[in-house]
């Protein structure tokens, strides 16, 4: 019981309403025309038409994303001040000025996205 308690203190669901407009990541859309790296990490926005719980939302799709399938996981943002773990770190490298150092590190999030850090 005391994790239930100790979740519901900090976690808020999103609140995305119908007719919201939002964002769409990229990061496993495979399809899209173009190199992986000229890619935008984003696309959008669309239009919110339904929700699905408060995990899920069905959005009005355009464009190169008009045969995906409509429904998208829902991702809060990170809020300004919460910290991320460190889930591995994947190589090193020295940086430009060789006097610091810089690691490649995967965090605990939903996007499973990778940084380069500076050492500290």
């Amino acid at each position: 019981m005391y994790a239930k308690e100790r979740w519901d203190k900090s976690h808020k669901p999103p609140d995305f309403k119908i007719g919201y407009l939002v964002l769409v990541s990229t990061l496993n859309l495979n399809n899209i025309k173009g190199p992986k790296k000229l890619k935008y990490s984003f696309s959008g926005p669309f239009m919110i038409k339904a929700l699905h719980g408060l995990n899920a939302v069905q959005l009005e799709l355009t464009g190169e994303l008009i045969n995906k399938h409509p429904s998208f996981p829902v991702i809060p943002p990170l809020e300004e001040g919460e910290e991320r773990k460190i889930v591995k770190v994947l190589k090193g490298r020295k940086t430009r000025n060789k006097k610091e150092r810089e690691y490649l590190v995967r965090y605990i999030n939903p996007t499973q996205e990778y940084y380069w850090l500076l050492e500290k």
